[in-house]
């Protein structure tokens, strides 16, 4: 249930959150008075009309700041609230976790009263566009295949969404998956390595091969070579999606 109970003890350091990111779901947030965050983890992207947080994970919740949102110990499946109780609920980077989509969706509709927001990733696109996945580490993105929602169908559960690309910055402050597309250094950090999922759960012996290569690569500047096409850009589209879905 809480399986950040073990990977989010890092999270606070690694997961700040970006504020061109921020911006961007925010206004998919609309002018909602009250915003339910649910999978909120540490409480980032909350914004300031956020009037409860909902989290499995004690420790994920023992890191959130002082002055945030209040919150309580629960899943998205079975959310403590009663029907059409906030303007907004959003959930950031957490339905692939959930251990029961459907239920969890079916949560957020019903206590939405307007307007649900979820932050997630195309894998296919994910897959195709991010080197690290593609070239180094397919057993990450092997991982992410069994757990990753197609976007279509959650759209579909939505009830019908809006699908807004959400670009990563080149110097992202929030280290989720691809966050260090034009960082490459950052992946041999195993610090930054627990901070995202896709590669904690894959674990370290799967990745050693083509984290060894990555060093190699790295150290031979055969990484600059072979992508220097990416260190001339500022954002880049790997997949990311923001779905927008109106009661």
């Amino acid at each position: 249930m809480a399986i950040y109970d073990t990977l989010g003890t890092t999270y606070g350091r690694t997961r700040q959150p970006d504020p061109r990111i921020a911006a961007q779901i925010h206004a998919a947030l609309g002018d909602a008075a009250e915003v339910i965050n649910v999978g909120a983890g540490t409480g980032s992207y909350e914004p300031p009309q956020t009037v409860l947080a909902v989290e499995p994970s004690r420790v994920m919740l023992a890191q959130r700041p002082p002055r945030s949102a209040p919150a309580v110990r629960a899943v998205a499946e079975r959310l403590p609230l009663c029907d059409n109780v906030a303007d907004t609920v959003m959930a950031l980077l957490t339905v692939h976790h959930w251990s029961d989509l459907e239920a969890g969706i079916a949560e957020l509709r019903r206590v939405a009263r307007r307007r649900v927001v979820v932050l997630t990733w195309d894998q296919q696109v994910f897959r195709e566009r991010f080197w690290l996945v593609r070239d180094y580490l397919p057993q990450a993105a092997a991982f992410d295949d069994t757990r990753a929602v197609p976007t279509d169908r959650l759209a579909a559960l939505l009830g019908g969404a809006r699908q807004v690309p959400v670009d990563v910055p080149h110097d992202c402050s929030d280290g989720f998956g691809a966050a260090f597309w034009r960082r490459p250094h950052a992946y041999l950090d195993p610090q930054v390595r627990a901070g995202i999922s896709m590669l904690a759960q894959t674990g370290e012996d799967a990745l050693a091969p083509g984290l060894a290569t990555l060093t190699e690569d790295l150290a031979t500047g055969r990484w600059h070579d072979r992508y220097a096409g990416l260190l001339a850009l500022d954002s880049i589209d790997v997949g990311y999606r923001l779905l927008v879905a109106d009661a």
